[in-house]
């Protein structure tokens, strides 16, 4: 369950998000404005026309001259249109991006190891769905401006020919529109749990998805297809009442609508009959009721809309934990033709090449527990190779994780040269730093672009890439060679085929200091050997490494055992070997050290 974050309020939302694309929502509104008044005028010619023709009154214009406005309104409708069409398109479509941007831009600024606050499938589906609802609702703004004004323009009209027959006609509108009203609540409550068990399916299926080898080694099929059952009964529950709810108000709307109209039809003509309702009149009421009458229930769709769009803003709100809601709404450019800008890299400069890194007081706990690392320094100078090794669980991984920000830190300081690094997120990456996993995340793409990572193509620097990484021959071997899709999240390639994709990555980017987690835990032997061999015959490279091999232990300058997260010894290996009981068990194997999960 995640954690309550400040919302923001629904109409100062509406308005930020107009004044990012003031001009085609201005656009849009009185397109649509005009487009809804404009409608009253044909009612007023039907009836001068019908009128002419029973002899109740005189043509103040000729037959052929109302023809023709009548057509020239319809025209001029038509031609609004294509303004309310463009500004409709291009406010939802940049607002959208504008929020999706924001929200991703926010996950992104995120302790890369800290969680999300829900699944992946539910963030994915925040989105896509309350990204679309929180743009559509400004949109029905000016569409209500319109739409009220001209029902109130042809029920003035209505009024005054006969007031009684249009009291009779919408009064009962009244009670459907208080009856709306008094029901705010409950659509708030039932749209909220339908989104939320929405979303709790959503996510479920893209845990699925991202775990079929696990739900098949457990031979978990069945428990995941019972849980999946169950998820979605929830959501058909939530979904049935909260439509049944929408129907029944719905209905009432369109009850009071044709009630009015079949009360319409027995007065006016008993008013006609009594020669105070002409057939002209009679034809502008029917005209007038299509629109009049539907006011009551386009304003409860619109309040409906009001009470999704503030679960919506909430749902999105929710994935912004570590700042302020409102940089959900933070301006920023949106690319909506031409060629999308060109992404550059940081070439190296004096400031990023590293002569020393130094750790003092590093310290991190898991919330609400005692397990992580505490009062951690250490010193890292150029060209050097410092190897962590340790338990399972002793805070290797958390230590680096900490260290490049992917973790909040609780105290402790970093310096590069000797100056703070402050925001060690931002700061630990290439040109300065790269980093490997313990688990390496891959995408559906090419090798050769999982490798590039949107790197400009240098065929030197791949080749040596590759040819660190101990992956030149995997990749001549693959059908379409570099250009071969490896699937989702690799899954085309072998575990250890994964960790050296990820390594010449690393290598690709040429960076100060090369940070490894176990990288060599999926490598056979031989191919571990040759991998730090190559790494060693580098000369001058700044090395972090999370082993337990020994081939990395017998090259480190200094190695740090770690112990329950703290630091428990360092030095050379032969110096720990002749005074560390801890550094002696773990180097004759008596406790499996690899990298915590």
């Amino acid at each position: 369950m995640h954690e309550q974050v400040p919302t923001l309020k629904t109409w100062p939302f509406n308005l930020q998000i107009i004044k990012y694309r003031p001009w085609p929502y201005i656009i849009y509104s009185l397109s649509r404005i005009i487009f809804c008044v404009v409608q009253i005028i044909p009612g007023l010619i039907e009836k001068s026309i019908f009128d002419s023709l029973t002899g109740s009154a005189a043509l103040t214009l000729s037959l052929w001259w109302l023809i023709a406005l009548y057509i020239s309104v319809g025209l001029a409708r038509q031609a609004t249109s294509f303004g309310e069409i463009w500004g409709d398109a291009t406010f939802r479509y940049t607002t959208g991006a504008l929020l999706r941007f924001n929200l991703f831009s926010s996950i992104l600024r995120r302790p890369g190891a800290k969680p999300l606050p829900v699944s992946s499938g539910d963030t994915i589906n925040r989105f896509d769905n309350d990204v679309a609802e929180t743009t559509d609702f400004p949109l029905w703004i000016p569409f209500m401006v319109g739409e009220t004004l001209a029902s109130l323009l042809a029920i003035g009209i209505m009024a005054s020919i006969n007031l009684t027959i249009t009291l009779v006609i919408f009064i009962p509108l009244l009670f459907a529109s208080l009856a709306a009203r008094l029901a705010w609540s409950r659509i708030h409550r039932y749209r909220d749990a339908s989104r939320t068990a929405t979303g709790h399916v959503i996510g479920f299926l893209g845990e699925l998805f991202g775990a079929v080898q696990a739900v098949k080694v457990a031979n978990a099929e069945k428990d995941m297809l019972s849980q999946f059952g169950v998820l979605n009964e929830i959501r058909r529950k939530m979904m049935v009442r909260d439509r049944l709810f929408g129907e029944l108000l719905d209905s009432i709307f369109d009850n009071a609508v044709t009630f009015g109209t079949a009360i319409t039809l027995v007065l006016a003509a008993q008013a006609m009959t009594a020669r105070t309702f002409t057939v002209g009149d009679f034809a502008l009421f029917i005209y007038y009721l299509w629109f009049t009458t539907q006011l009551p229930a386009i304003w409860g769709i619109f309040i409906g809309d009001y009470k999704q769009q503030e679960v919506s803003i909430k749902r999105m709100s929710e994935l912004i934990t570590d700042e302020p809601a409102q940089v959900l709404l933070k301006h920023a450019p949106v690319y909506e033709r031409g060629a999308m800008p060109v992404l550059t890299q940081a070439s190296k400069a004096i400031d990023h090449h590293l002569h020393e890194l130094q750790v003092q007081g590093l310290s991190y706990h898991y919330p609400g527990t005692e397990s992580g690392i505490s009062n951690i320094d250490l010193q890292l100078k150029r060209g050097s190779f410092m190897v962590i090794t340790g338990r399972i669980g002793s805070g290797k991984t958390t230590l680096l994780r900490t260290l490049l920000g992917l973790l909040p830190k609780d105290a402790g300081e970093i310096y590069w040269n000797g100056g703070p690094v402050k925001d060690p997120a931002s700061f630990f990456k290439p040109p300065y730093t790269a980093y490997t996993a313990q688990v390496p995340r891959l995408f559906s793409d090419t090798l050769r672009n999982n490798i590039l990572m949107g790197l400009p193509e240098d065929q030197a620097m791949l080749t040596e890439a590759l040819q660190m990484a101990v992956l030149t021959g995997d990749a001549q071997a693959m059908p379409a060679g570099l250009d071969t899709l490896i699937g989702p999240r690799g899954i085309r390639l072998s575990g250890g085929q994964i960790q050296r994709t990820a390594a010449a990555r690393m290598f690709a980017r040429e960076p100060e200091l090369l940070i490894f987690d176990d990288l060599s835990s999926a490598l056979d032997i031989e191919t571990e050997q040759i991998l730090w061999e190559r790494v060693f015959a580098h000369e001058g490279l700044t090395c972090l490494v999370v082993t337990h091999r020994r081939a990395a232990l017998q090259h480190a300058n200094t190695i740090l055992v770690l112990k329950d997260g703290k630091l428990h010894a360092q030095g050379t290996l032969q110096e720990l070997l002749e005074t560390n009981e801890e550094m002696r068990r773990l180097w004759h194997g008596e406790y499996k050290a690899s990298a915590e999960q």
